[in-house]
């Protein structure tokens, strides 16, 4: 069933900060996963692995199992991220052509890829690398990794600056991919995509329902009881 949609006052008093967000998608990162973590926002995630789980993550420019950045003054400006990030190697890392790397990711071979977002649609679609004619010249390696992972995440805030729902019933801005969200981890809540719905699995306890539909921008289905979403101080 879907919840009450009369409006209800924005909280963006109570959210959750970036790195709570990163926590949180971190949490459902399988042990042993390959994954590719977006450039920016996304990179945070690889910081809250569970205990006792190691992902195995990926970078479009040529790198198999980087760890954490060095330390200030010890950077190798020759080994980075495809955000030219510097980053350290893991026992067993590999490194080759950003060729090679994208054909890992066109074969199907990432568990998951998760990225930034300035909208996502109750279909799946996603927008994320142009706003208008601001942005980037071009959507980038984003449109290989959201049809080439088996699974794509999205992590986000749940409004714009402006207030703005970022998730919508329709993305108005230029797409990266069609049908291809998975799961939306926000600021207030965690959903899903299903059947062409938002399903709501976790929100802030903090907030109503009622208050969290009316900084969505399409129906927040309800299929089971909804957690309370939930990440340690930062």
């Amino acid at each position: 069933m879907t919840v009450d949609t009369r409006t209800a006052t924005t909280r963006e008093d109570i959210k959750l900060s970036n790195a709570q967000i990163a926590w949180r998608a971190a949490q459902d990162i399988a042990d042993g996963a390959y994954v590719n973590l977006g450039i920016g926002f996304p990179e945070m995630v690889a910081r809250y692995q569970p205990p006792g789980r190691q992902a195995i993550f990926h970078t479009e420019n040529g790198i198999l199992g980087f760890g954490e950045a060095p330390p200030a003054g010890e950077e190798d400006w020759d080994l980075i991220n495809a955000g030219k990030r510097p980053v350290t190697l893991k026992a067993g890392a590999s490194i080759f052509h950003h060729a090679d790397s994208f054909a890992m990711v066109r074969g199907g071979h990432l568990d998951v890829a998760i990225l930034g977002a300035y909208q996502v649609a109750q279909n799946g679609d996603l927008a994320n690398w142009r706003v208008g004619s601001t942005g980037v010249p071009a959507v980038g390696g984003a449109m290989d990794l959201v049809h080439g992972a088996k699974q794509v995440f999205v992590i986000t805030e749940h409004v714009t600056k402006n207030g703005e729902p970022k998730l919508v019933a329709g993305c108005t801005f230029p797409l990266t991919g069609v049908g291809c969200i998975t799961r939306v981890y926000t600021s207030h809540a965690v959903v899903d995509i299903v059947g062409g719905h938002f399903v709501l699995r976790e929100k802030l306890a903090m907030i109503s329902m009622e208050e969290l539909q009316a900084m969505t921008g399409a129906p927040l289905y309800v299929e089971e009881p909804v957690s309370d979403l939930f990440a340690p101080a930062l």
